[in-house]
């Protein structure tokens, strides 16, 4: 997925997400700088972010939201639905997006193939530069006693300077 970059790192029920704000058009234009992609959902008890077609990902978060409130905010299951639900359906399996979700228990990446991953180190990123905020993270959180929001902060602070999908408008929402 390109345009955005999302990371997450959630350590003894502390956790933060950051995302940029750039929306991209094709690979030649920027349209927007300050787009918000990180959210807050379910009574603010879980965060989630999206890389990837802002409209699908839209969508994803509204059906995963009702996953969440159908399963009482239990983030490991409603997780599980929404990629079996968005896997087996023959419109929403077109969908272009990835999901990043947490809370202060849990952490996974969401995809349309059925995927649902938590990562082993409590560190995952999606979306054009996700790489590079991934490796600057784990660098961070083995080298540093810097709390989940600088971590989060700085990672896709470098992201930004490598990822030309990538800017340095950045969210960070945390939890714990």
């Amino acid at each position: 997925m390109h345009a955005t970059t999302i990371f997450a790192v959630l350590n003894e029920g502390k956790g933060a997400m950051a995302g940029d704000g750039q929306v991209t058009l094709g690979n030649s234009m920027i349209m927007k700088q300050g787009a918000r992609k990180v959210r807050r959902l379910y009574h603010g008890k879980v965060v989630a972010g999206f890389a990837g077609s802002v409209a699908d990902a839209f969508t994803l978060f509204e059906m995963f939201e009702k996953r969440l409130e159908e399963y009482q905010g239990n983030l490991q299951r409603a997780a599980v639905e929404l990629a079996k639900e968005w896997r087996s359906d023959k419109v929403l399996h077109k969908l272009e997006a990835m999901l990043i979700v947490m809370n202060e228990d849990d952490l996974f990446i969401v995809s349309g193939g059925g995927e649902v991953i938590q990562p082993d180190d409590g560190i995952c990123a999606i979306g054009s530069g996700g790489a590079f905020a991934l490796s600057a993270g784990r660098a961070l959180a083995r080298n540093t006693e810097l709390p989940a929001a600088e971590i989060a902060q700085k990672a896709l602070q470098i992201a930004s300077e490598i990822c030309v999908f990538t800017n340095d408008h950045i969210i960070v929402e945390t939890v714990g």
